[in-house]
């Protein structure tokens, strides 16, 4: 069924585990026993269950911010103030107010945090809006506010992803072929060295920070290329 054929009264599912679950589909769909997986933010996460929880699809991983499974009881808990001002539109999103302004200024909010995430990332409007013609579906807004909503528990959880998801809160460590990567500029690096989440990665592993902000596929797209293929040579 496609998006539009949805009401918007139809639940998304929103749990963390299930967007690594349409993956695991994806790759039985296309036949792909085993694959390098590459990403940023949510990309990440969702390469780093994946890579945790089902490491003989894996051959290598190249996960941006390191390891970024969610870990709900951390998520309750405050951080220092500069970090929680970085993290605003997380709360802005628990409100009504947050969902009708996501709803409304879709295309607007995209732009401001693209560029409050990448501060020396200077982008064309035609490559923001590439991007931001995906906003455009009837799932993006309950998605984002749904997922946004569930990680600081304000949301229901799917009882479908109830043992995965006790799994994931033991934040299982990842033992496939790993480079990390860190923005020198990304408000979310926890640290430029990558040592705060190094213990996480038991497997190969290299780490690398590049001079950009946090959307380091498109700002560094030759740099995050090789990282791909080096990952490969783990």
């Amino acid at each position: 069924m496609d998006s539009s054929e949805r009401p918007a009264s139809t639940p998304r599912n929103v749990d963390q585990a299930a967007f690594a679950l349409d993956i695991i589909a994806l790759l039985d769909a296309l036949k792909i026993e085993r694959a390098i997986l590459a990403g940023y933010d949510w990309g990440s996460r969702t390469g780093d269950i994946i890579a945790a929880m089902w490491p003989e699809r894996v051959k290598a991983l190249v996960s941006v911010t390191g390891y970024l499974i969610t870990n709900l009881a951390a998520q309750r808990k405050p951080l220092p103030p500069k970090a929680e001002n970085d993290w605003w539109y997380q709360y802005y999103f628990t409100t009504e107010r947050g969902l009708e302004g996501l709803t409304e200024y879709r295309y607007d909010l995209g732009l401001f945090i693209w560029q409050f995430n990448s501060p020396t990332w200077k982008f064309s409007t035609d490559t923001y809006s590439r991007t931001a013609a995906a906003f455009d579906n009837h799932d993006y807004v309950p998605i984002v506010i749904g997922n946004y909503r569930w990680r600081l528990g304000l949301y229901p959880s799917e009882p479908e992803y109830a043992g995965l998801e006790k799994r994931l809160q033991a934040s299982p460590k990842i033992a496939v072929p790993a480079i990390t990567i860190d923005g020198k500029y990304d408000p979310f690096t926890p640290a430029g060295d990558g040592s705060s989440y190094r213990a996480m990665f038991t497997g190969k592993y290299d780490h690398r920070t590049f001079d950009v902000g946090h959307n380091v596929p498109q700002e560094a797209p030759r740099d995050f290329a090789q990282a791909v293929i080096d990952a490969d040579r783990l």
